[in-house]
């Protein structure tokens, strides 16, 4: 009977041990999870931000380009896109869908920005503006801090997606569903992936 109980105890110690690393292992995905989630909401409050800006960016400009409706409007629309993109994964941060989504919002609202800066290229008083000079200072810092924040946030995936492909901790992956997440990458050129250039 002792030698039953000895086994049954080893037995059950094996059982517990096994679910105590097992829930660990889960853990530690768990807090790798929140932890990329937290870094893409650092980097939405820097997009609201620019959103922010950018209205303020075409009424500034508005004054000085009639002539330019077209492209001013051809700038809200992209930002209303983005913004509206940037929500959408802002819900379910890492999903491969609406990263590739976002970032296709957020090429578009890059090139209509370079576009409008060539466009305010032909306005010497706008660019001579203390308004505009103040807009577009605050949305280059904008881009600076987003584009930290973007820096962190792919290193939180990294860090995540490599923890859960490791074995034996892609087992516990697999069977709580912990899926990949995806990199905030720009499916552009090289030449695109700058932040948008807003110096005068």
């Amino acid at each position: 009977m002792t030698a039953l109980a000895i086994v049954l105890g080893v037995i059950v110690l094996a059982v517990v041990v096994v679910i105590a690393w097992g829930v660990g292992l889960y853990n530690g995905l768990v807090v790798l999870r929140n932890r990329f989630k937290n870094a893409f909401a650092q980097i939405d409050v820097q997009l609201r931000r620019r959103y922010d800006l950018i209205p303020n960016l075409v009424e500034t400009a508005k004054g000085y380009m009639a002539h330019e409706r077209e492209t001013l409007t051809a700038v809200i629309e992209a930002r209303n896109q983005a913004a509206g993109a940037a929500k959408a994964l802002a819900a379910a941060p890492g999903d491969p869908a609406a990263v590739k989504a976002f970032s296709a919002a957020e090429s578009g609202l890059a090139g209509i920005l370079s576009r409008l800066m060539v466009v305010v290229e032909r306005y010497p008083e706008l660019k001579a503006d203390k308004q505009m000079a103040r807009v577009m200072e605050e949305l280059t810092s904008t881009e600076n801090r987003i584009a930290f924040a973007r820096q962190a946030y792919n290193d939180s995936v990294t860090e995540y997606n490599t923890k859960r492909e490791l074995f034996p901790t892609s087992i516990v992956a697999g069977m709580f569903n912990f899926t990949p997440a995806a990199l905030l990458e720009s499916t552009d050129s090289a030449a695109q992936r700058e932040a948008p250039q807003v110096k005068f």
